[in-house]
Order: C-alpha cells, then structure tokens, then sequence
C-alpha cells in the first residue's frame, strides 16, 4: 500500500521506517527543513535504535502536502500535542493544571483536510497523537472535509525504541469513526504484525491511551514508595521486595515498571498526568488521583535533593546522567533534571554530566575538578547508564546510587537507595 505521513520527527520518521521494512511505499510529509534536510542527509539528533539499519537505504518520499494526498491510501498523522514546558516535569508543577497544546495538531488537521478536498478523493486519515477524551470530536472532526476518513490510532511506544514498539506492540489501539475507514486500516496492520486489533469508539481510545500511560507512572510512584521506605528500615532491600511482587502475575498484572529508581520520565507519562488532573478536576472526580501521582514524583525528588545534601557538607555535588532513559540523548520530563532544578532552587551549586550530551569525559573532567585531589565529591547516578559503572571516580567520593547496579568503587561510598541489607 502507498503509507503518508504528515509529521517525520520523533515518532513519524520511525514508524514510517518500519512501514516501509514491511514492503510498503512510503510518503512523507514535515513543516521543519532541518527535519528535511536531515532524512536527506541521512541522520537524526535523536538516539533511536535500529534507525541505522534501515535510513540509510530508505527510499521514503519526501513530498508537498498536496502530493502527499495524491499519493496517499492511509495517512497517518503523528503532529506532537505538547505541554508548556513548566509542565514537562523537568521542574516542580504549577498549581494550576491545563489540558493539551493541541494548536500544531489543528493547524496540520485543518491543512491536510483542505489537500484532500482539494484533491477531491476520500482518504483514510489516522490521527496517533495523544489527546485527552473528547478532544477528536469537539476540536478535531468540525475542522474535516467531507473526503477525510477519520480514524484514532494512538501507539504504545517508547522513545528510543519507537521502531521495535510498532513493529512488535501488545495490541493495536483503534478507535473508530468510520467503519470502511478502519477495515482498510485493519487489513493495512494484517502486514505489519499479527497482535490483537482492538476496535472501539474513539473516546475509548482517547481514555485507554492516556490511561496506559498513567498506569506506568501509577506503578513506577508507587514502587519508588516503597524503595524510600526500605531506604529506612532495616535489613530490607527493594530489589528482593519487587522480585518477590514480580512473581504475583495473577493478581499484580506483570513486572515491568516493578523496578526502584528514578521518577517517570520522558514526552508522555508526565504530561499526561498532569493532563489527567486537568480533566479529574474539571469533571469534578472525587479524587484526583493523577495529582496524586505527580506529587509523589516530586517529592521523591525532593527527598532525594535533601539526601545529596546530607551527604554534601564540604564535598561538590555532580549528576551523573541527564537523559530520562539510558544509552539516550532524550531529556524530555527527565527525573534528573528534575532533581538538579530542586537542588538548584536549595541554593546549591551542582556539576552534571551526561556522555551522551555533552563533551567527552576527558574534556570536562578538569572543568568539573574531579582531577583535583584537594576537592571531596559527591556523585548522584540521574540515569542508569552502563558508563558509570566504570566511570573514573575521585578518590574518597561519596556515590549515591538509586538504581542499586553500582557495587564496588575502590576508596569511595556506595549508598546504594532502598537497599539496607548492605549498608
């Protein structure tokens, strides 16, 4: 089939990628040269894996959005529907809570709706950006051409492994607005993968989308909760608690997200709370619980602040790792940023370091001071990765580590968080 995508960035590009792995003609479609320009050049500013194996041989089209309707069967819409940044949980929540930006999603909707009339053929047309319930058909379907075909089809992917999440995902979300349209759709799936095809309303989707996302941080906040408490009661460690949790399949759903660590991260779980929150409170739930989830996110990177701080008197304090995942550059709602904007707020100087952002280690290892012998230091592990395992640790540090895979560092303090069985 001929695939269009109106949106490469992030989420477009690889999708359409693993599209065309699938022996699908692929069309595209971006507002943004440098997005342009890169696909022609053939490289990305993002880490995603297995992008390597398949952009350098793409043969995806890059079209006006006019051509990308001519040439178009299915044309998936992957346009971002962001937060204000003071929202992205790299800083404390405002009070106030608010829904969605979702004024890039109508520009591009309003602009592929008038190609199609244009065009004068009906097009199915499948939305993937995240919304909250009602969004499709208060603010999206008044905007659409007699021709478009509207369907909602949010994925369940992550950032980094976008390509592997669509190609391999747990089911296939649908929601449904026209009947032809998703038959067309379904057939379109039957050659990307044979997972359960799950067709309902769009509401539903709209609600199960977000609801997924939240289920994530629901359980990652609750497990953090108790990482904190084994932090503080002896001869316990959190990693024997979740393994033993892990085993409750019948009754605890499954083990993923059943790890301590850092808060929830990324473009979607943070927000999407907050979004939630936004809605809980303007239909008047009795209970907000998504605010619930936030808060104990940022308390725990406060706690976390105030233990760096107990642990600093006389010593400098750096942040291993800025990213919300590991072996990434992505930032976006990244825990550790979190926690360096609170120390930041606690009038403390703090060193941060990410090798998959910045210099090289060599270039900033002067800079930081962690070659100067007269200086004691401080180490707080922000993201998990592999490269602090054997990073080169000042002499007499203190390390501080929440993800418990740092053992032994010769002449320095592990305190590995929620683990009290060691220390």
């Amino acid at each position: 089939m001929n695939i269009g995508f109106l949106g490469l960035g992030k989420l477009g590009l690889p999708v359409s990628l693993a599209v065309e792995s699938k022996g699908h003609k692929v069309f595209g479609y971006d507002i943004s040269k440098q997005t342009i320009d890169d696909i022609r050049n053939r490289k990305i500013r993002y880490r995603e894996e297995w992008v390597d194996k398949y952009l350098p041989k793409t043969k995806l089209e890059i079209n006006n959005i006019n051509e990308l309707v001519k040439n178009s069967e299915i044309i998936f819409v992957p346009i971002q529907t962001p937060h204000e940044p003071q929202y992205e949980g790299v800083t404390r929540i405002p009070d106030k809570r608010i829904d969605f930006d979702y004024s890039y999603l109508i520009d591009g909707i309003k602009d592929l709706s008038a190609a199609i009339e244009k065009n004068g053929e009906d097009k199915v047309v499948i939305i993937i950006s995240t919304v909250l319930p009602g969004t499709i058909r208060s603010n999206i379907k008044p905007l659409l051409g007699n021709h478009t075909k509207l369907c909602y089809n949010p994925f369940f992917i992550a950032m980094g492994s976008t390509i592997r999440d669509f190609l391999y995902p747990e089911f296939i979300l649908f929601g449904v607005d026209d009947e032809a349209a998703a038959d067309t759709a379904q057939k379109f799936y039957k050659t990307i993968c044979d997972s359960p095809f799950y067709k309902t309303t769009i509401e539903n989707a709209e609600l199960i989308k977000v609801s997924y996302n939240t289920m994530i941080s629901t359980k990652i906040s609750f497990v953090n909760t108790i990482m904190e408490a084994c932090h503080h009661l002896p001869n316990t460690n959190i990693d024997e608690v979740t393994n033993g949790l892990k085993l409750a399949t019948r009754r605890l759903i499954s083990s993923a997200y059943m790890t301590g660590g850092m808060g929830d991260g990324g473009g979607c779980h943070p927000r999407d709370n907050i979004a939630l929150s936004h809605l809980s409170q303007k239909l008047k739930l009795s209970y907000d619980w998504f605010d619930s989830i936030m808060m104990q996110r940022e308390k725990q990177s406060e706690w976390l602040a105030n233990l760096i701080i107990e642990n600093s008197k006389n010593r400098q304090i750096n942040i291993l790792g800025k990213t919300f995942k590991p072996e990434t550059n992505l930032i976006l709602g990244s825990p550790s940023l979190l926690l360096k904007n609170i120390l930041l707020e606690k009038q403390k100087k703090v060193f941060s370091w990410d090798p998959y952002i910045d210099e090289k280690y060599e270039a900033v290892c002067e800079k930081y001071n962690w070659t100067n012998n007269k200086i004691s230091h401080v180490f707080f592990i922000g993201t998990k990765h592999p490269d602090f395992i054997k990073f080169k640790y000042p002499k007499n540090s203190i390390i501080i580590d929440p993800f418990r895979y740092i053992y032994s560092v010769k002449d320095s303090k592990i305190i590995r968080i929620g683990d009290n069985t060691t220390s």
